[in-house]
């Protein structure tokens, strides 16, 4: 799923997304708290794509004109990333976190509560219980407190969720799916008795939380397989933040179901390109676990930096493959041209192209 962080992957519309294979997004649900507010989401209906479904009224699918589903993560990531970073922003407790908003420095409080009834406001198909996210350098007694709280935090989401669904009358076919998160660093000890609490109190599906990379950046293998054979095998398994490819493959071997990742978009903008490797691509998806402690883990696919001198003069088609017109007509000389004078049109093409790439390894993983 791309993140659509603040209701939009940046530089493309929703036709454009579904082009290239998108079938979900993942907002965020303290940016869109903090601006636009749930008062202007409230009020959002549909315009042109499609007539407004009733129950869909007042909800971010009509506000950012998205047909699938929406994934909301809980905002704890964002909120608890500021109060570690700069401990003036506000203050963590067992009851929430209070903090400053980065935009206007007014005061906010975000409780397990209190994402729920905003997740339920915004109208998503999928959404997440708020955690205790820990920084990688966490300790292991401040591991132990973000697994207590982690814990905490998910029992009183699942309240205020069953809340939510009575409040509003939904039929079973109607509710969202809810995840926990499974917090614990790199302690398998701590994994696990997050896991099993998480799973009697159960959920939809279950997530990886924190960053799946240590302190020195290193992907933590080991504690995904490991976290992943810890939840029931009808369960959905959500890998937070993983996006390389390699990674996703990796991930997806192990059990993992669904992954979100600015990659694509962020890489896109800053002029790298995905490509996919024409020999033997399939075979080394198929052996990549056997690839694993080899150099050859990531030669499924390549990737360019258009910024360099060398296209230039490369008047080849961006993307002979792609399904959309303008990566088969326009030529890698004119996308570098259009970096170089920082048009967007430029970033939005190479966005474009890795999205499409990202989704095409998904139905070959899927395959």
């Amino acid at each position: 799923m791309p993140d659509a962080t603040r209701g939009f992957v940046r530089l493309t519309g929703s036709e454009e997304l579904e082009k290239v294979g998108v079938r979900a997004l993942v907002v965020n649900t303290l940016h869109l708290y903090l601006q636009p507010g749930m008062d202007i989401i409230k009020k959002a209906t549909r315009l042109l794509r499609q007539p407004a479904d009733s129950a869909r009224q007042g909800d971010i699918h009509n506000f950012m004109n998205w047909n699938g589903p929406i994934l909301s993560d809980s905002g704890g990531f964002q909120v608890f990333s500021l109060i570690h970073k700069n401990p003036v922003m506000g203050k963590i407790t067992d009851q929430g976190a209070r903090f400053k908003s980065p935009l206007d420095g007014s005061k906010h409080e975000l409780t397990p509560e209190k994402s729920i009834q905003i997740q339920f406001a915004l109208g998503v198909d999928m959404m997440v219980c708020l955690d205790d996210c820990p920084p990688n350098e966490f300790s292991r007694p401040d591991l132990e407190k973000s697994v207590k709280r982690t814990i905490s935090w998910a029992a009183r989401c699942g309240a205020e969720y069953d809340r939510q669904v009575k409040k509003r009358k939904m039929k079973t076919e109607e509710r969202p799916l809810l995840f926990g998160v499974i917090q614990g660093g790199a302690e398998l000890d701590l994994r696990k008795h997050c896991a099993l609490e998480l799973i009697k109190i159960g959920f939809s599906g279950y997530g990886f939380g924190a960053r799946p990379v240590d302190k020195d950046g290193k992907f933590l293998g080991k504690v995904l397989q490991f976290t992943a054979d810890l939840i029931p095998k009808d369960s959905i398994r959500f890998a937070l933040g993983i996006g390389l490819p390699e990674d996703i493959i990796r991930s997806a071997a192990m059990g993992w179901d669904i992954f979100d990742c600015v990659i694509p978009t962020r890489e896109g903008r800053h002029g790298k390109l995905f490509f996919q490797r024409k020999s033997n691509f399939q075979f080394s998806i198929f052996n990549f676990q056997k690839n694993l402690k080899s150099r050859n883990a990531n030669k499924f696919y390549q990737t360019i930096n258009i910024n360099n001198a060398k296209f230039s003069k490369d008047f080849s088609p961006i993307n002979p493959e792609s399904k959309l017109p303008e990566l088969r007509e326009y030529s890698k000389a004119y996308l570098h041209y259009l970096f170089k004078l920082k048009e967007p049109l430029g970033a939005k093409l190479a966005s474009l192209n890795n999205l499409e790439f990202y989704m095409k390894l998904m139905e070959k993983i899927k395959k």
